[in-house]
């Protein structure tokens, strides 16, 4: 029969205290548990020899037991180890009369585990005479769904209508100031959890539909607007889009083209603080006048004989 070394199994030290125990049996479970490595054998098996590991080291009597019988099978070296001292089952019925034999114990445990640990129900101490198979308590998975909005929504906040996976109808508010990338927790509306454990969270990620002429940086918003050139000549004033509606912008004479303006305030609200806002950064895009008639060109090349001292 084939010794098996649950210290090994579980990565731990053969002096590991009881938390630690429990710390790798854990961090062992949750990566090979079925339900995370779906129609994977290889990872089926080891999750049983990780259970079975930790069915004996986390139990007092059934270590105490273990490690002497480990104790005793290094100092014979194995190969002239007396198994008979130590078994509590009979090993023909383990293994059909031969050593080789092998068959499928009613727990899901090893042989050597019902060898060894036979009489000891699988939780039940020594008089026991019932076996426990163990169920591993995982929380339920979290779901990410995708969920677009206007930039106007995310200005002012806004709700969504959505069915969970229970198929619960539920109305979710969605934050003044969301950006790219922003999630909203609806806190055991995930997937089911197993074993006893919660329920996972489904979470709303956040994406804000392009604008026709404005575009997110952060907290702050950029726009392009057309100016005609007597209007970056004389000066005057343009419309500028924000998400709450057009204000005026004063256009200064002789403003150059591609002059950007900084609107203090009239960006994005920020999130978590939707009393404070980021700015508005107004480039301007001077357009030239085309079509001109014999009237306008004769004036534009008197104003160059003017500029140009001609005149």
């Amino acid at each position: 029969m084939e010794y098996k070394d649950y210290y090994k199994i579980l990565g731990v030290d053969k002096n590991a205290t009881t938390d630690e125990i429990k710390k790798a049996y854990r961090k062992l479970a949750r990566k090979y548990h079925p339900d995370m490595n779906p129609g994977d054998k290889k990872a089926e098996e080891r999750f049983k020899e990780i259970n079975e590991a930790n069915e004996v080291l986390s139990d007092p009597e059934k270590r105490a037991k273990y490690d002497q019988i480990g104790s005793a099978y290094q100092r014979s070296g194995g190969a002239g180890f007396n198994w008979g001292e130590w078994t509590q089952v009979d090993l023909n019925d383990l293994f059909g009369g031969g050593a080789g034999g092998r068959r499928q114990t009613s727990t899901g445990f090893s042989d050597f585990f019902e060898a060894i640990f036979g009489n000891m129900a699988a939780g039940g101490g020594m008089g026991g005479q019932t076996h426990r198979s163990q169920t591993f308590a995982r929380r339920g998975r979290d779901i990410t769904r995708d969920v677009e909005i206007s930039l106007e929504e995310a200005y002012h906040g806004t709700t969504r209508i959505l069915r969970t996976a229970n198929n619960r109808r539920l109305e979710v508010k969605i934050p003044v100031g969301a950006k790219n990338g922003t999630k909203v927790r609806i806190k055991g509306e995930g997937a089911p959890g197993s074993g006893g454990a919660p329920n996972g969270d489904l979470f709303l990620r956040v994406n804000i539909a392009k604008h026709p002429s404005l575009e997110v940086d952060g907290e702050d918003l950029r726009t392009t607007v057309n100016v005609d050139l007597y209007t970056a000549i004389l000066g005057g004033t343009v419309e500028v889009p924000t998400p709450k509606g057009k204000l005026k912008l004063k256009i200064p004479r002789e403003t150059q083209n591609g002059k950007t303006f900084r609107l203090r305030n009239q960006g994005m609200p920020k999130l978590n603080n939707p009393k404070s806002f980021g700015n508005l950064y107004v480039t301007l895009n001077v357009q030239l006048p085309q079509n001109l008639s014999r009237e306008e060109i004769a004036l534009f090349e008197e104003l160059r004989d003017l500029r140009e001292g001609r005149v």
